[in-house]
């Protein structure tokens, strides 16, 4: 595996960090946390500004293929967009509307999907990806099924969508007699409901319940399990780069607190139990970053990433969890006031913790990876 970052991951990088760097300010962050502006309408964590810059600047379509208006760039790529992202908490809908949603219709969709595809990367639509849902645990089947009758119609519940009161288009994972498979749906649609969640980062994730929802069927039933498989291992990976910026950059605020702040006439990052808190941070942030690179490596290298993406899945959410709470820890007080920009960062560090999962998931899922090899 090569460890060095690609010159166009490093141009990415740069571009997408002066772009975030001018508009996503702790003031604007909360502005956009408020329930209400200052002419009553409701706000949304969905800074549609940046977005538009990112668009215009061409970090959108950079890391698309050439067929929807795209650089040709791949995975490497995006992750770089994803860490710059994470560190400045950034609220735009990337790894669901490009990675994901756009990178799913380039690969296996058809005509029509792929020229949405290419008005996603251009910014004039937004799409996302419905993929989590209760499931019944005695069938070990989801709830959402399509069947085929003048056309496919879809019906089932998925639960924290993001963005799905601003997308235009949903990816939804669906099953057909069994097996599995990937459809997009129009949510204008009257049989569709969306109901908003309340999550850690306050950022805009839905219900969605479809009753008889047209729906386009993305490449062919044959073609389910891999686009699936394609959508989750991306999911996954994209949440890992993104909590790999969120904790960079939260532990680079609590080094500098800790500098800075004073107790006993001594700076606290001279005493034993901070500087350890802090070293151990660091480790942390390292097996992530590793791990990332590794999983997104492979996966551009178009090898089997399966068990290194849910190792980058595992670090993520656990090492997320540990960085986030010594941040809040060594802040003291201020680390839990939400005007506080250390907040964002816990806040942000949490939802993708719990958006990735527990650790049990994922050690079942590597022994279960390893057992089969």
């Amino acid at each position: 595996m090569d460890f060095s970052l690609t010159e166009a991951q490093q141009d990415l990088a740069r571009l997408t960090a002066e772009v975030t760097g001018k508009l996503v300010t702790a003031d604007r962050l909360r502005e956009l946390d408020k329930n209400f502006d200052a002419d009553g309408n409701p706000t949304v964590r969905f800074d549609r500004q940046l977005w538009s810059s990112l668009a215009e600047t061409g970090v959108l379509a950079a890391a698309l293929p050439e067929s929807v208006g795209g650089s040709d760039f791949g995975v490497l790529e995006q992750t770089a967009i994803l860490r710059e992202i994470g560190k400045s908490v950034a609220p735009v809908p990337y790894l669901w509307s490009i990675v994901l949603g756009a990178g799913a219709l380039a690969q296996f969709g058809s005509a029509p999907q792929r020229e949405l595809a290419a008005q996603a990367a251009s910014g004039e639509v937004i799409l996302t990806a419905a993929l989590s849902e209760e499931r019944n645990w005695e069938l070990d089947k989801p709830i959402t099924t399509a069947i085929a009758g003048n056309g496919w119609l879809l019906t089932g519940l998925k639960t924290t969508v993001p963005f799905a009161r601003q997308a235009n288009r949903i990816l939804v994972s669906a099953s057909v007699d069994g097996s599995p498979a990937v459809f997009v749906v129009d949510p204008s649609h009257e049989s569709v409901r969306i109901e908003d969640q309340i999550v850690t980062d306050r950022s805009p994730e839905a219900e969605v319940e479809f009753a008889g929802t047209p729906a386009e069927l993305v490449g062919t039933l044959e073609q389910g399990g891999e686009i699936l498989t394609w959508l989750l291992e991306r999911a996954w990976l994209g949440l890992a780069a993104t909590q790999l910026g969120v904790v960079e950059k939260g532990l680079e605020l609590v080094a500098d607190y800790a500098r800075e702040r004073e107790q006993f006439n001594r700076k606290i990052g001279s005493f034993q139990a901070v500087a350890q808190r802090l070293a151990d941070g660091y480790i942390d942030v390292q097996g992530v970053r590793l791990a990332v690179q590794q999983a997104a490596w492979l996966l551009s290298e178009g090898l089997p990433a399966t068990a290194e993406v849910h190792t980058a899945k595992f670090w993520a959410a656990e090492a997320g969890h540990r960085v986030a709470h010594t941040v809040v820890h060594v802040h003291g007080g201020v680390g839990i006031d939400r005007d506080h920009i250390v907040n964002q960062y816990f806040t942000a560090a949490k939802h993708n913790e719990f958006a990735l999962g527990g650790a049990t998931d994922h050690l079942r899922a590597l022994g279960a990876q390893f057992a089969a090899e």
